[in-house]
């Protein structure tokens, strides 16, 4: 039987024998996953711990945990910011939960000139990278940034890391060393990037990477890039 996986936070300490209270987890286990006694979870406090516990007693207000064993946290080596415009609302969730998947740390939604500008609803962008985290064994929950435009968040950001533009038919791409093991990745809009922002990143002399001879949807180009960096 699988042994489901929930992310706690830090308020939550977990020792080695406590009672859980937290309402919103309680709810899920007995309401929609219908936890019994004797069942296995793993609990990570995305910060340093991740424990298996056995549920010893639980009701509609608490339950009583028993560790089992300490787990190895799986942490991505690279910290990778991933900088996109905003697309269509069911592609920046594809987005954010396979990226997360991957390993990108940090999320920053754009707007650009060409964005789609739906509204971008930060709980539920954050609700889903907790979740994949939670499902594909991640210790860490990337943070998830309140759309920002792009001429606000390059120059913020080029100061703090290198970054790259995600871009098909590059002449000469200068993809990040195996050395650098923390940088940004920008990805355009379904249009492309505006000759405005072209300017901009040619003025402030920003690389670019070569993802593949077809042309990438924006999504699809995000993911690839992950995939492709992280590894």
């Amino acid at each position: 039987m699988r042994v489901h996986r929930f992310y706690t936070g830090e308020a939550i300490k977990l020792k080695k024998d406590f009672w859980l209270r937290d309402e919103a987890l309680l709810w899920q286990w007995n309401k929609v996953l219908r936890f019994r006694v004797g069942q296995q979870v793993i609990l990570f406090d995305g910060a340093q711990t991740e424990r298996l516990y056995t549920i010893t007693e639980i009701t509609r207000s608490e339950a009583h945990l028993e560790m089992v064993t300490e787990l190895k946290q799986q942490i991505p080596e690279k910290h990778v910011y991933l900088f996109w415009s905003l697309l269509k609302k069911d592609n920046n969730d594809l987005i954010l939960q396979k990226c997360t998947e991957l390993g990108v740390s940090n999320f920053v939604p754009l707007l650009s000139e060409r964005s789609i500008r739906d509204n971008f609803n930060i709980d539920r962008a954050r609700k889903i990278v907790r979740e994949a985290s939670e499902q594909c064994g991640r210790g860490t929950i990337p943070t998830v940034r309140e759309p920002v435009r792009l001429e606000t968040a390059l120059p913020e950001y080029l100061g703090e890391l290198p970054l790259f533009i995600c871009q098909q038919g590059v002449s000469s791409p200068q993809p990040p060393t195996k050395q650098q093991t923390k940088f940004g990745l920008l990805i355009g809009p379904e249009g492309g990037w505006s000759d405005n922002e072209k300017s901009f990143f040619e003025a402030n002399k920003i690389p670019h990477i070569h993802l593949s001879p077809f042309t990438l949807r924006a999504e699809t180009a995000a993911i690839t890039a992950a995939a492709q960096l992280l590894q």
